[in-house]
């Protein structure tokens, strides 16, 4: 089997357990298959939550947490999954036909559970309003998703070690 490309961005595993946020680093892998970043995800032990922070590419961006019961994920813009396959891993997952063709190329929708996070901080209409943002590349979406939890130094100090 021929080697694939990288994927573009990056993917961060974020634990919060006794009241203090770590952000680690999962494989590239993860960007390429949904189904890698989620047992990544699942490998990582904590009595606290555990998600998972992936920016696909400077388009979109997947927010995800590993639950007993499953996987609760949002996915920014569902029109990515015409052309990543990461992307239409996660609607498959969420059950959810990708678009047909996007018409207006501003216009983002995302699925998924847009209270992933309101546990730890940031509710539904808040992830929507940053959603919304469309002149934000992802990573700058996902460092106000982790000002808003309150992980953004952990989560820049971290970003600075992988240098996108």
């Amino acid at each position: 089997m021929a080697e694939q490309e990288p994927v573009p961005g990056f993917a961060v595993a974020v634990v919060r357990e006794d009241g203090k946020w770590r952000c680690t680093a999962l494989d590239t892998g993860a960007l390429r298959e949904l189904d890698a970043a989620i047992t990544e995800l699942r490998k990582i032990r904590s009595t606290g939550a555990v998600f998972g922070l992936l920016a696909v590419d400077d388009e979109f961006f997947l927010l995800l947490r590993p639950s007993p019961g499953g996987v609760s994920l949002l996915l920014s813009d569902a029109a990515a999954a015409l052309d990543y396959d990461i992307a239409a891993d996660a609607l498959d997952l969420l059950r959810v036909d990708p678009p047909e063709d996007p018409e207006d190329g501003d216009e983002v929708w995302p699925e998924g559970s847009l209270d992933i996070l309101a546990d730890l901080g940031l509710p539904a209409p808040e992830l929507q309003v940053i959603i919304d943002e469309v002149d934000l590349y992802p990573d700058e979406q996902l460092q106000m998703v982790a000002q808003r939890c309150g992980f953004d130094d952990e989560f820049s100090r971290l970003l600075d070690t992988i240098d996108q």
